[in-house]
């Protein structure tokens, strides 16, 4: 999955919001073991900069939502109105 592309295709007058319901949940996530050590540090660096809401950022949040809850990550794109990039993620999440 391509998760700049996706990034892409979020306006950015929803880019906060998906920023802080997709840190919700990585951080409220009990699959912590499925993530990286790599990309946790990345997330938290940016975190330390001040910039999860920056397109690395959301690139950075999105990959770990959708390793640790591939669902549950469909559905903040859900509810934020984006249902189309909720499909692409469950169309591309490992099927458990």
């Amino acid at each position: 999955m391509d998760y700049g592309k996706l990034v892409d295709l979020v306006s950015s007058d929803k880019r906060g919001a998906l920023s802080s319901k997709l840190a919700d949940v990585v951080l409220l996530s009990k699959n912590d073991e499925k993530m990286p050590s790599e990309l946790a540090n990345t997330i938290l660096r940016l975190w330390q900069l001040g910039t999860m809401g920056s397109e690395s950022g959301l690139i950075a949040l999105l990959e770990a939502a959708v390793l640790l809850e591939p669902v549950k990550t469909a559905d903040v794109f859900t509810e934020l109105g984006l249902s189309e990039l909720a499909v692409q993620i469950k169309e591309a999440s490992p099927k458990t």
